[in-house]
């Protein structure tokens, strides 16, 4: 199961981040673990400077921006 974490301290892309993230998930019918963090230190420690930001299983694929619903599916069925 992919583990995916959405980092971002609650502001509107960060949300909108969270939902792309689950659409997709729905439309490649892939189950997954998703894990919001919002704590500013943990997000500092992973490196990301800009939020929002997605981790899948452990490596950062977006920093800084949202993508669409079509770039996460494909990031997710790598």
């Amino acid at each position: 199961m992919k583990k995916i974490e959405v980092l971002g301290t609650g502001c509107a892309k960060c949300n909108r981040l969270e939902k792309n993230v689950q659409k997709a998930l729905k439309e490649a019918g892939i189950q997954a673990e998703v894990k919001k963090i919002e704590d500013l230190t943990e997000i500092m420690n992973r490196g990301v400077m800009m939020t929002p930001a997605l981790f899948i299983d452990g490596e950062a694929v977006a920093v800084g921006k949202v993508p669409s619903v079509d770039e996460i599916r494909n990031m997710l069925i790598k």
